[in-house]
């Protein structure tokens, strides 16, 4: 089985990695050619989208936004053989996952969405939590190559259901992650360690996977990205424009990215949220 994997950001590398190293014939492509030559131990390296993709198998696509979802799988709707089989990878909007299902079906292709949570350690350690919609034939057949890179791997149902689980598991993160941020500003105000404050919270009925490793970042002043301010933010405006209501968590938390973007810290992590409280106290090299 040849496969191409189309994007290798902080995340799509070490994905692709693990599928090459899974004994998969791997073919990889990213508009910047030099991000994708880390890859050249164990994938052969494109530099442009063509006629190669016609060989493929399986073409995954792991991307920045939605604009960039629709424009290149369009392109590998030129080239793509019928029934290949395209998983886009990427957070993006449920719209344009349905939109290109349908486009692939009267072309012959099947298409999966398929969205992963778990960040950059998760992408490196194999333990995404990846949700899927689409045909369940199809993601039956793609099981081997999802236990290749993540633990918990759940079928959604119809095509778009995967970006809708996603967009909820960024809502519930907006929640949690505001709240470590308020609470170690609180802290911080009042002049608590905030080491110790982390072990009381970690090991009580506050613990959770953003205070366990963001809150950590945040004491230890490390806003290097495992998952972008701007990716952030762009996922909450779609859960937003998704269900056509307010969300008012989600509201405050965009308005806070927002406001770190405004700064410049739009390629921070996450963890940077604490900035929103805490920029006049922090330096950022």
């Amino acid at each position: 089985m040849k496969i191409a994997w189309l994007g290798t950001g902080i995340m799509g590398a070490p994905m692709a990695r693990h599928i090459a190293l899974g004994g998969y014939e791997v073919h990889v492509y990213n508009r910047t050619y030099e991000k994708a030559l880390k890859l050249q131990d164990v994938a052969f390296v494109h530099e442009s989208l063509g006629i190669w993709i016609s060989d493929m198998d399986v073409i995954f696509t792991m991307l920045g936004y939605p604009k960039d979802v629709e424009e290149v799988t369009k392109e590998v709707f030129k080239y793509a053989k019928k029934d290949t089989i395209i998983i886009d990878m990427t957070t993006s909007d449920p719209r344009i996952a349905i939109k290109l299902y349908e486009l692939g079906q009267r072309l012959g292709l099947h298409l999966l969405d398929a969205p992963v949570t778990g960040s950059q350690d998760g992408a490196i350690h194999q333990t995404l939590s990846i949700m899927v919609g689409g045909e369940q034939e199809i993601f039956n057949q793609m099981m081997p190559i999802f236990s290749l890179l993540g633990k918990t791997i759940t079928y959604m149902g119809k095509a778009g259901n995967g970006q809708l689980t996603k967009l909820s598991n960024q809502l519930a993160i907006a929640g949690a992650l505001s709240g470590v941020v308020e609470a170690f500003y609180f802290a911080t105000l009042k002049g608590l360690d905030l080491e110790k404050v982390y072990q009381v919270l970690n090991g009580g009925s506050a613990q959770s996977q953003q205070l366990k490793i963001n809150g950590l970042k945040m004491i230890q002043k490390n806003y290097e990205p495992g998952f972008y301010v701007k990716h952030f933010l762009k996922d909450l405006r779609l859960a937003k424009e998704s269900l056509g209501k307010d969300l008012h968590i989600a509201n405050k938390v965009i308005h806070m990215l927002e406001t770190l973007v405004e700064k410049g810290y739009e390629n921070l992590g996450t963890q940077s949220l604490i900035l929103y409280y805490l920029d006049s106290l922090v330096t950022i090299e």
